[in-house]
């Protein structure tokens, strides 16, 4: 029998506890480099970064060239001048928050504009008539875009490269390469000048076009940020099949993307006819590329499923406002394209950056 003296043996877990350290986790969060700091910012807001570069470029161009640059009639200028580039770059938002690229929304235009022109013009029928099948036809387009995306599973860049040639081919060849002059569209068709037309404000002078540039920029936020379509258009670019998995149509939501693109497009159109005047076939043959230009700058990611529509409309302003500021400084036309590209490099390696967060 064993004594009733012995000591009892040592449970394990309280040898453990003995021998260990009497230090504790501390819980306290560091303070984050200011490197670090800004990279979470720009990654949360996104349109932070081409605010602060069309604030910074306002402040040069205003201490180099003096009031006149900030004279109210220069400032509405210079938003007549990105009118026809912003309503492209309604569209082209949408196509690449989807994670694709439309290279056809200058060749939608200019084609839609010609349809405009002819029926309205050429053909007499009513000019409501004549505008409504121009934006049926840019409708139209951009459910050929996405019918072609979507059946064929073929990359967005692929397909509108090839009806970028196409639909001009289809413009040239409908309008005979021949101009529709302002004095016969004012005659027959004045609803397409309507655009073109201004009104004065406290010395500002606005373009109705510019005008529905501005509401349309409010309605797509609208609709991208409350609507149930604009979070299956962000879901869908972010991760297609994350989102087939919850229940989202993604086909359908693709060409429902390609048919609103289109339609702006034709818009685009209709505020081109009022911008120059007339209808030429010739017209906006780089609105394509100022327009990827005017997403790119504005914070607009090219892998989808990040970005804001007003972003867009900051980097079409940041265009505009480099473009014009430069040209009131005497600096030549070459060099502002030179300024434009290296404005494109520096958006593309921000968004690069901003993505390894």
């Amino acid at each position: 029998m064993a004594s009733s003296n012995a000591k009892p043996a040592t449970a394990e877990h309280e040898l453990v506890a003995a021998s260990a350290s009497g230090d504790f986790a501390k819980f306290t969060a560091e303070k984050e480099p200011l490197l670090t700091r800004l990279h979470h910012f720009f990654h949360r807001y996104p349109t932070a970064a081409p605010a602060i570069v069309l604030m910074m470029a306002i402040l040069v161009f205003t201490s180099i060239v003096g009031e006149r640059f900030l004279h109210p009639f220069n400032m509405s200028l210079i938003v007549q001048q990105v009118t026809i580039i912003g309503i492209l770059g309604i569209a082209q938002t949408l196509i690449i928050l989807t994670a694709g690229i439309d290279l056809s929304v200058g060749a939608i235009m200019v084609l839609t504009s010609v349809i405009m022109g002819r029926f309205g013009v050429e053909f007499g029928l009513p000019p409501v008539l004549a505008l409504g099948l121009g934006l049926f036809a840019g409708a139209l387009a951009g459910y050929i875009n996405g019918l072609l995306v979507t059946l064929f599973r073929l990359p967005p860049f692929i397909v509108t490269l090839g009806t970028w040639n196409i639909f001009f081919a289809l413009n040239l060849w409908y309008s005979g390469s021949q101009t529709i002059r302002s004095q016969a569209i004012d005659a027959a068709a004045p609803i397409l000048h309507w655009t073109g037309q201004s009104i004065e404000m406290f010395g500002a002078r606005l373009t109705y076009g510019s005008l529905m540039m501005l509401a349309l920029f409010v309605i797509v936020w609208y609709a991208l940020n409350w609507t149930a379509w604009g979070r299956h258009v962000y879901a869908t670019g972010d991760d297609p099949a994350a989102a087939r998995l919850a229940g989202i149509r993604t086909d359908k939501i693709l060409r429902s993307v390609y048919i609103v693109a289109g339609f702006f497009c034709a818009v685009a159109a209709w505020a081109l006819i009022g911008r120059i005047g007339s209808v030429s076939p010739q017209a906006g043959m780089m609105a394509n590329l100022d327009s990827i230009t005017a997403v790119v700058i504005g914070g607009c990611s090219l892998f989808g499923g990040r970005g804001s529509i007003f972003g867009t409309l900051i980097g079409a302003l940041v265009v505009g406002v480099f473009r014009n500021g430069l040209a009131l400084s005497g600096v030549d036309v070459l060099w502002q394209d030179f300024t434009v590209g290296l404005l494109i490099i520096i958006a593309v390696g921000l968004d690069q950056w901003i993505r390894k967060v």
